[in-house]
């Protein structure tokens, strides 16, 4: 496994997770000695197969759940004995956020504020202000019910955002959105880790966590299994590869055969090859000579790095679209 605990050490770190566990009455050991630690401005990705432990550790990091072992801090504050704290220092929208329908945007954003304390005329500032935020404010005086998939996740982030938090956890913000829904809501993720906000992310998405992450942590049955920046964590399933596409789709096979010199061929769709090799795209020259010299023509030459879907089939066994809600 890659640790970064360097990126964040426990005299620095904004989330501090160790030795972490959370056992059901049933047996069930659903966070099983996690490790884990975030650095102030730090957007860290966490991601895990269904029932893999994800859901519970958010849980337990935003005092919903308490934990049977270990220790969690959160701002510097306690998960257990300063859970107040915890909870006036962080942002939270989980999938299973129960807002009013028959209320408006800016009804409940004002009565968010309202609950963290906010004097009336400072609440609806707020709200004014995080309506444009999240480009809202033409559907403020809207139901809820009237909202698009979209704008809910968008008014999730706002009332999330009210109080000012210094870390803010969310949990699959994107799932179910429209390509250009999602773009426009990592856009905003940006600007908040820009301005310092430290974000703890789970999804289902690799390419939001490739995206978004500064850092990555894979958890499965209860432990995390793998951990590192997305390009620490592509190392961990070997060397680059190299996407040969060839003109004479019936050479492939003797084009595998001369190109074994260079490095690992298999086989792809359309008679192309991929060659796993060191030198990376270092090795686009001499490949193309070998198959000049045998007079194989080749149509294209791509270097295709390890992705976090393959980092995340290799220390799971899982597709990552299995990891789509963690129910543990």
């Amino acid at each position: 496994m890659i640790s970064a605990q360097d990126s964040a050490t426990g005299a620095d770190a904004t989330i501090l997770v160790e030795g972490l566990e959370r056992v059901y009455s049933s047996g069930l050991r659903a966070v099983d000695g996690v490790d884990l630690a975030v650095a102030a401005g730090e957007i860290y990705g966490f991601l895990g197969p269904n029932g893999a432990g994800k859901s519970t550790t958010v849980r337990i990091l935003t005092t919903l759940l308490r934990p049977t072992g270990g220790h969690a801090s959160v701002a510097g504050f306690d998960v257990v004995k300063e859970a107040s704290q915890v909870r006036r220092s962080i942002g939270v929208a989980l999938q299973e956020a129960a807002l009013d329908p028959l209320m408006t945007g800016r009804e409940l954003l004002e009565l968010q504020g309202a609950l963290h304390g906010l004097r009336r005329a400072e609440s609806k500032l707020r709200a004014e202000e995080l309506l444009e935020r999240v480009d809202l404010v033409a559907a403020a005086e809207r139901l809820l019910n009237t909202y698009s998939g979209g704008m809910r996740r968008r008014l999730d982030l706002a009332m999330a955002l009210v109080h000012r938090p210094m870390v803010l956890f969310l949990d699959e913000p994107t799932t179910g959105l429209d390509p250009v829904s999602r773009s426009s809501l990592w856009t905003e993720l940006r600007k908040l880790n820009d301005e310092g906000t430290t974000i703890f992310l789970t999804t289902q998405y690799l390419e939001e966590a490739e995206q978004l992450a500064d850092r990555v942590g894979i958890i499965d049955h209860g432990k995390i299994v793998a951990e590192g920046t997305p390009q620490e964590l592509g190392r961990l399933v070997g060397e680059p590869g190299l996407y040969v596409k060839l003109i004479d789709r019936s050479q492939s096979e003797r084009a595998r055969d001369l190109l074994a010199v260079h490095g690992a061929v298999s086989d792809r769709e359309a008679g192309g090859l991929t060659i796993r090799t060191s030198l990376g795209a270092r090795a686009i020259a001499p490949i193309v000579r070998t198959l000049d010299e045998a007079q194989i023509e080749v149509d294209a030459v791509e270097v295709e790095e390890p992705t976090l879907d393959d980092v995340f089939i290799a220390v799971t066994g899982h597709r990552a679209e299995d990891a789509s809600e963690d129910d543990s």
